[in-house]
This record gives C-alpha cells, structure tokens and sequence, in this order.
C-alpha cells in the first residue's frame, strides 16, 4: 500500500497542474484572437519589444520567487503567482495574516494561513474588478475626479507604510539599517526608483548581516 501524500506534496501536486493549466490558458488568448483574425505579430517587432522588457520582467520574476517563496510557503506562492499582484496585495494579505494569527512564515500554520489569506484576496479581488466593470460606467466620472487623483497616486506608499509601521515596530533595531541604508540610497541615486523590486534582494541581505552583527554584539 503507498504512503498518502504529504500536506506540502499534495500542495507542490496541484501547483503544478495549476500553474501549467493557467499558463495554457493564458496562451490560448492570444492565439485564439490571432488565429480567429489571421493577425500575427511581426517577429522583428515582436522581438525588440521583448529585448525591451525581458530584462527587467525576468530579472523581477526570479528575484520575487528567492524572495517570497520562504514568506508565503508553497500554497501562497502557486496561487499568489498564478493570480499575480503580489507585491501590490498579496504579499501584504498574506504578512497581515500570519501577524495576525500570530505564526511565523516557514511553518506549516503559517503555509495554511498565507493561502487562506491569498485565496480570499484573489477571491475579493475578482469580485471587486466584476462589479467595477459592470459599473464602471457609472464610477468613471468619480474615479477621475481632480479630488481622488492624490488618493490613487499615493496608494501604494499608504498599503505598505502601513504594513511597514507594524512590521518595523516588532523589532526596531533590525528594521533601523535596511530602512536607512534604502532612504540613502534613493536620495543619492534617485534613478533607482524605477526598478525598486529589484533592489529588495539588497534590503534583505542588509538586515540579514544588521541582524547578525547586533547578535553578536548581544543586542539581540
């Protein structure tokens, strides 16, 4: 008799199979309207576009996966890469929960709480993008109103400085270096800005080697 398959087996199973069907069907839209028009892209065109893009895309793509694997577990990171907005959303559902229920990343409640978290994110998310097309019609005119456009150019800095405030205030001293040594480096390089995704591999090794000094020095 085989030996039933582990929580985490059973989760890497269906990820797979998930994350091969959602990439299928991602594919499928652009191929059908293409075969459906007899519309295909030039190759040339369509290959100094991708020089253009790859780059960056695929240098964030791996960068997130080293990145967010460890944070969300194996559930979070199939669903939260296959519905995407993590950074934006996900990520921040999935911390907010765990602190919330009071486990850590890396462990078997913290994988069952950031899906929970991600799958009702997603959840949320489709249903709010439904109604607001069906609606959209009518909150067009609010949603470019001059009044609203500070609130909509300033949501990001609000979501994460508010996760950033109870993150941070759970231990001061090792948030102090990345937070500086980032505030420095912006001001210094503002060109930076543009590809900050990239740079969060460097904020994690800075409060790695801050962490570990601090330890050492036993003011930890």
């Amino acid at each position: 008799m085989s030996k039933p398959k582990s929580y985490i087996d059973s989760v890497h199973t269906a990820g797979r199979i998930w994350m091969a069907l959602a990439l299928l069907f991602m594919l499928m839209l652009p191929a059908s309207i293409s075969i459906y028009y007899d519309a295909w892209p030039v190759f040339s065109v369509f290959m100094v576009g991708m020089i253009g893009i790859v780059p960056i895309f695929w240098t964030v793509a791996v960068i997130e996966t080293f990145t967010y694997v460890p944070m969300l577990g194996a559930g979070g990171t199939y669903l939260g890469f296959v519905t995407g907005n993590l950074t934006n959303l996900k990520v921040p559902c999935a911390i907010n929960a765990m602190a919330a229920a009071k486990v850590k990343s890396s462990t078997e409640e913290g994988e069952v709480i950031s899906t929970i978290a991600i799958a009702i994110s997603s959840i949320v998310t489709t249903l709010i993008i439904t109604i607001g097309v069906f609606l959209l019609f009518l909150i067009q005119p609010l949603l470019e109103s001059p009044v609203l456009a500070p609130a909509f150019a300033n949501i990001l800095p609000a979501l994460f400085g508010a996760l950033g405030v109870v993150l941070v205030s759970r231990n001061v001293k090792v948030a102090a270096a990345p937070i500086i040594f980032m505030l420095l480096l912006f001001l210094f390089v503002p060109q930076l800005a543009g590809v900050g995704a990239v740079l969060v591999p460097v904020g994690v090794l800075v409060a790695i080697s801050s962490a570990r000094v601090l330890y050492k020095k036993g003011w930890l």
